[in-house]
């Protein structure tokens, strides 16, 4: 018998599960690099003595994954600056805002993202989507850790609750009879950018059905407009976090049913999201993914607006709130090694249900019957688990009233701000506008003649390895896998990143996913103008 402590956590796909050392006894979670830390970190205890020990550094970390590495010759494969390319481009998207009402202008004018992998299959994942019944243009970011499960299933749910929190009474009366009468719903969404193909097609009715709930308690609360954007977020983030609780909860006779909901409450996801509606800009941020307007003064100067604070032990205000929560006995253990309860990174979050149930509901839930070691799911108990829930999906909310020179919003997983500041991110944004505005075509300078024709031709294909990015997120993930200590862009570095085998590639970096959205002057201006 081995006498490492057994754990409840959820595990990611086999090429990139946790790694034992059998030699130390120690059970280790994955480790990135200096800049890229995991989120989940595990503990073992010490032989005879009942401690916990302290887990093991990056190096000891980084020998043990390189020896689970498929073959030595993956780290000989180059990729060609096309396939470069095509790799960093494979995941965009980009889309023009169509008028939302007819005869005015949308504040939103596009968007660019896109989205890198490091995690195989990949935990990150992104929304954008119209909401028909108030207008308002939403945006999400989700980073899942533990795997995929929570952050596919918030991804696909949570801007449904919000649209629903901001219907009026008359239009849920409409819902909630077209439900009775067994009639089709009214459209709530339009997605530009939808999360992807679903897991959960199955098991809709259930979320559905706890959506209906949701939308009669707010019938009960008989207000004829609705909750305003901030409750609705505050409400939404919260409500779907229960709801996801209560799932794995609920007697379902169904067993693929209980599974997924048991794999979408045990693993986790951060989350930010902004609504736009006219020159009004909220946005709701539970975790470290994070958002940033970028400025133009109108003496043409750049600059950075967060709109967002990470919650985590680097943020002070976290770190009181966290005290406030919990007895000062535990001032001491509540943050270990700057992670929560010295195993998570960010201190709120949808789903880790094993950072909010008592230990006692954790052990009747999983008794029921449940496949754990299929699932993935390890017997898992923080040390210094006194008074939970130690984790909140408790949104932070923040409005701006938009002006025109509010030129873009960026919102993006912290695989990005892990490695580029917000002036970093602003500068490069406004590096490629000018750059790709600097390579529009100018079809009325036409060649004359075969020479300069050939010339120019020669020229497009010796420069072919270095066209720019067309999207903006694309060019912030270069950036961010490609920079070196020194902030200096380096092919060679970026290639290699590109190159690592999937079960090292998460030791360097973690999953990338960028949205930039850019603001349309003119309709911004057209407001404050009274047009």
């Amino acid at each position: 018998m081995s006498s490492t402590l057994p754990f409840w956590i959820l595990k990611n796909s086999a090429r990139n599960s946790i790694a034992t050392l059998q030699g130390g006894r120690r059970l280790y979670s994955r480790c990135a690099s200096n800049r890229n830390k995991a989120r989940w970190r595990l503990f073992s205890q010490v032989p005879g003595t009942g401690k916990v020990s302290v887990p093991c550094s990056d190096v000891a970390l980084q020998k043990a994954y390189r020896h689970t590495s498929t073959e030595e010759d993956d780290f000989q494969l180059q990729l060609s600056p096309q396939q470069v390319n095509e790799v960093l481009r494979a995941g965009e998207s980009a889309h023009k805002t169509l008028d939302l009402v007819s005869g005015v202008p949308n504040s939103v004018l596009r968007f660019e993202s896109n989205q890198l992998a490091a995690n195989s299959p990949v935990e990150d994942r992104r929304g954008i989507a119209s909401c028909l019944q108030t207008n308002g243009l939403m945006f999400g970011i989700f980073d899942g850790h533990g795997g995929h499960a929570c952050a596919q299933a918030v991804s696909e749910r949570l801007f449904y609750y919000v649209a629903v929190s901001l219907m009026s009474q008359q239009t849920l009366e409409q819902m909630e009879g077209a439900m009775e009468s067994m009639k089709p719903l009214l459209p709530i969404l339009h997605w530009l950018k939808h999360p992807g193909d679903s897991i959960y097609k199955d098991v809709t009715s259930v979320h559905l059905d706890h959506l209906r709930v949701y939308w009669q308690e707010l019938l009960d609360l008989h207000m004829e407009m609705g909750l305003n954007i901030k409750e609705a977020l505050m409400h939404s983030f919260q409500r779907l976090d229960s709801d996801i609780s209560l799932e794995v909860q609920a007697p379902l006779e169904d067993e693929m049913t209980r599974n997924l909901s048991l794999q979408v409450a045990f693993s986790g996801a951060t989350a930010c999201m902004a609504h736009v509606d006219g020159v009004h800009l909220h946005v709701a941020n539970a975790g470290d993914c994070r958002a940033i307007l970028g400025v133009q003064e109108d003496n043409g100067m750049w600059s950075c607006l967060p709109l967002t604070c990470d919650h985590n032990a680097w943020n002070p205000a976290e770190l009181a709130r966290l005290k406030r929560e919990h007895p000062e006995s535990e001032d001491r253990t509540v943050i270990v090694d700057h992670r929560l309860l010295g195993v998570l990174m960010p201190c709120r979050a949808f789903g880790d249900v094993q950072l909010k149930w008592s230990k006692d509901l954790q052990h009747s839930v999983l008794e029921r019957g449940f496949d754990t070691e299929a699932l993935n799911i390890y017997q898992f108990t923080p040390p210094h688990y006194y008074t939970p829930p130690y984790l909140t999906a408790e949104p932070e909310v923040t409005y701006h009233r938009l002006r025109p020179q509010d030129k873009f919003l960026v919102l993006a997983s912290d695989g990005l701000w892990d490695v580029l500041g917000n002036e970093e991110v602003v500068r490069l944004v406004v590096e490629h506008l000018a750059e790709v505005g600097r390579h529009k075509p100018d079809l009325a300078q036409r060649p004359s003649k075969l020479g300069l024709m050939q010339s120019l031709l020669l020229q497009r294909k010796d420069q072919g390895r270095h066209a720019a990015d067309q999207n903006a997120a694309t060019r912030l993930i270069r950036h961010a896998i490609g920079t070196n200590e020194y902030g200096e862009m380096e092919p060679e570095r970026l290639t290699a990143m590109l190159t690592l085998p999937e079960d090292l590639a998460r030791m360097y970096r973690d999953d990338i996913t960028v949205t930039v959205a850019y603001f349309n002057a003119d309709s911004i201006d057209a407001y404050y103008k009274g047009g």
